[in-house]
């Protein structure tokens, strides 16, 4: 009997984390991995960042400045793969990771071992992609897109760069799976699926959407790879190829992937927006289908990105036609979310003035996206400074904000403390200003005729070049903001276990900070939002 109750106790024992480095590199809780993969994303921001400063600075004044041409596009080129894969993907990963398992009442994600190595591939793919700086030839310098025949021109570079797009893709499918399984099968008893939380629907979608297009991103990368070292001629003019033929796998990959960024952003919004309107969600299940159109509709859309390929009329008019009817379930959700503030209570907390930002940014970026998907007139825009304009309003206040407005709403419920909402709000305001001192001008400069991705450029485009780098520069320091406040998230009021005083969910019935392990029994669901009513 006593070595029974001996083991029991040696079992309790265990239930805390590990101490020392071996917490982290075997890590399998939830929260830890989560917590990595989120440093990890804001440790790519910073260095992503870095580079973007490299191009603003140089395009500040006409001439060349800093960089040679060939770096300059290399600069070009890993701040767009850092960003989409190293910053905005592992951090919604890192979201999902935290607080799915609180919000569905599960006591961690269901494949625990896999979490671990799908964080652990990341450092190693953005290891091997940031080496290729210090290879001869240089980094990649065609284009995140990497079409064919100038990506092939790559020196030593380009076998690195493939291996590691695959190991991305990889770290994306094994979490994919694992959020798939965890909110399928591990779900409180009485949660049916659409009394499931936005952000675990958001993520539901997305995860799905990772599994169809990740593998057709490494499909086309390793016919890249065959073309230039076993003599296959897939895109190969010259050889009976079609370099036409890349740009459609990989828009057929890249299209949903712009969603797969912007979806759980969505979810994010729409946890938060209730909160501090303190109402429930307008039309959560219009919410659900909308997102689940949107998803559907992102797999008929890919050639957009091509009208100036030469493809025929009723091509064009298809794919036209078919994004612009992507404008209508993302319009229900900016409607859902203006008619849930309606006439609420609403207060202005740092989560809150980011997710204004999010819906009224990012229906700027809708509207020139809407722009871009009419045919003729996208032949004046395409690879114009107006399509790099749009993008980032929807990456940059879109996705971008999406993630800060998460990380002040939760980051109480993670380290039990408040932050500072001052410094919270400067980092609000000043990143506001600048955004958008930053990306607007480049919708003049795009319509003016500024190419996208080169180092110089005539004197008509200074004023604009001069005002967007401007932008950048104080957009970049004013991140800086954001790392003071997680450094001294621990040194504020301690944070009761709702947090703030709108909320309903789960995750806000347990204390602040979450333990380490929650739900060693299942909770009801429906437990929450009566023990706040």
């Amino acid at each position: 009997m006593s070595s029974t109750v001996a083991d029991a106790l040696d079992h309790d024992e265990e239930h805390g984390p590990e101490k020392g480095i071996g917490r982290w590199l075997f890590a399998t809780n939830h929260k830890d991995i989560g917590t990595m993969y989120l440093i990890f994303s804001l440790t790519m921001f910073f260095i992503g960042g870095a580079m973007a400063m490299v191009i603003r600075s140089e395009l500040a004044i006409p001439g060349l400045q800093f960089v040679h041409p060939e770096f300059f596009n290399s600069m070009t080129t890993m701040h767009a793969l850092i960003m989409v894969f190293g910053a905005v993907m592992p951090a919604f990963v890192g979201l999902a990771n935290w607080m799915i398992p609180l919000m569905i009442g599960a006591p961690d994600m269901a494949l625990p071992r896999m979490n671990n190595w799908s964080f652990w591939i990341l450092p190693v793919a953005f290891g091997i992609l940031l080496s290729t700086l210090f290879m001869p030839g240089g980094a990649p310098a065609g284009g995140w897109t990497m079409y064919p025949p100038l990506i092939l021109q790559t020196g030593d570079a380009f076998p690195f760069l493939i291996f590691s797009v695959h190991l991305m893709g990889i770290s994306s499918i094994m979490g994919a799976i694992n959020v798939i399984v965890t909110i399928i099968n591990m779900r409180a008893p009485d949660m049916t699926l659409l009394k499931m939380p936005m952000f675990v629907w958001t993520w539901l979608i997305t995860a799905y959407l990772l599994i169809a297009v990740m593998p057709v991103l490494a499909g086309a990368v390793t016919m890249l790879l065959t073309d230039q070292f076993f003599g296959t001629s897939f895109f190969l003019a010259a050889g009976g190829g079609d370099p036409v033929m890349f740009q459609h796998i990989f828009w057929f990959f890249g299209h949903p992937e712009v969603y797969i960024m912007i979806l759980p952003a969505f979810g994010v919004v729409s946890e938060i927006i209730p909160t501090f309107a303190r109402k429930p969600l307008f039309g959560h299940d219009s919410m659900v289908y909308a997102a689940s159109c949107i998803a559907f509709l992102s797999f008929i859309v890919w050639a957009h990105h091509m009208f100036t390929v030469g493809m025929p009329l009723t091509g064009q008019l298809f794919f036209m036609f078919a994004t612009m009817l992507i404008a209508v379930p993302t319009g229900v959700k900016v409607f859902n979310w203006v008619a849930t503030m309606w006439r609420g209570s609403m207060t202005f907390e740092t989560p809150m003035l980011f997710s204004l930002a999010f819906v009224f940014l990012f229906t700027i970026g809708g509207f020139s996206g809407l722009m871009l998907a009419a045919a003729p007139a996208d032949i004046q825009y395409h690879d114009t400074y107006f399509v790099v304009a749009h993008f980032h309003y929807v990456l940059v206040p879109g996705s971008v904000f999406a993630i800060m407005a998460g990380a002040y709403y939760w980051l109480p419920k993670w380290t039990g403390h408040m932050y500072s909402e001052r410094l919270g709000k400067l980092h609000f305001w000043t990143s506001t200003i600048f955004v958008n001192v930053t990306f607007f001008p480049m919708h003049f400069l795009g319509l003016a005729g500024m190419p996208r991705r080169i180092p110089d450029y005539s004197t008509q485009f200074t004023d604009f070049n001069t005002i967007a780098s401007i932008g950048a520069i104080g957009f970049g320091v004013s991140q800086l903001i954001f790392v003071a406040v997680l450094l001294t998230a621990y040194k504020g009021s301690k944070a009761t276990d709702r947090v703030w005083e709108g909320t309903r969910g789960l995750e806000w019935t347990v204390p602040s900070p979450a333990p380490y392990h929650t739900f060693e029994t299942p909770p009801k669901a429906r437990i929450a939002s009566e023990v706040f009513e």
